[in-house]
């Protein structure tokens, strides 16, 4: 599953390591298996309410991607495991006016994507990184993937997708950091 390690891998100003750097916004959450739930709510033909059984229990699937940090490194061959934001989308039906998604997580960090974005095959609600569990550092027990953004973009200890017609500012866009974050155009800062 392995790529090629070269310089085009990594995009301009970034530079690879191979330890996993921990960032993140406050503290680390604790995970309470028995109350932890996964929603998806506003413009959809069918809310979701899941617990963490009922999510495990969705279609999973694994992808091997490249992780850009806004800081400039970059980790290469993540192999992720997770249910793709695709087979959400199948669930819920979104409405003809839904067209960007707010993800909302614990400690009340948010990022907001379009749609379109998210379809991307590669982008997935992980719960698994290099075959373990995904550690509450890194994100678990769910964290959204999405390797052609910013890593600000690949927001940690999802727990819902609020469907929107305008997009809403996420936290780093609300400090300045880019909308779009991508890492190949060095979209940092809007």
């Amino acid at each position: 599953m392995s790529r090629s390690i070269g310089k085009e891998r990594l995009p301009p100003s970034q530079y690879k390591v191979d330890k996993f750097p921990v960032l993140h916004v406050g503290s680390v959450p604790d995970f309470d298996q028995a109350s932890w739930a996964f929603g998806v709510y506003s413009l959809v033909e069918k809310p979701l309410k899941l617990s963490w059984r009922d999510f495990l229990s969705l279609p999973s699937r694994k992808s091997v991607s490249d992780f850009h940090c806004v800081e400039g490194w970059s980790r290469l061959d993540n192999e992720w495991e997770g249910v793709s934001f695709r087979t959400i989308l199948e669930i819920v039906k979104p409405k003809l006016e839904a067209r960007f998604c707010t993800i909302e997580c614990d400690g009340g960090y948010t990022t907001s994507l379009p749609i379109e974005d998210l379809m991307d095959e590669e982008v997935l609600f992980a719960y698994r990184l290099d075959g373990k569990e995904l550690s509450p550092e890194h994100g678990g027990p769910l964290r959204l993937v999405v390797p052609k953004k910013y890593a600000y973009k690949s927001a940690k200890w999802v727990r819902r997708i609020k469907f929107t017609k305008e997009q809403e500012l996420g936290y780093w866009k609300k400090r300045g950091y880019s909308n779009t974050a991508d890492p190949w155009k060095e979209e940092r800062y809007g």
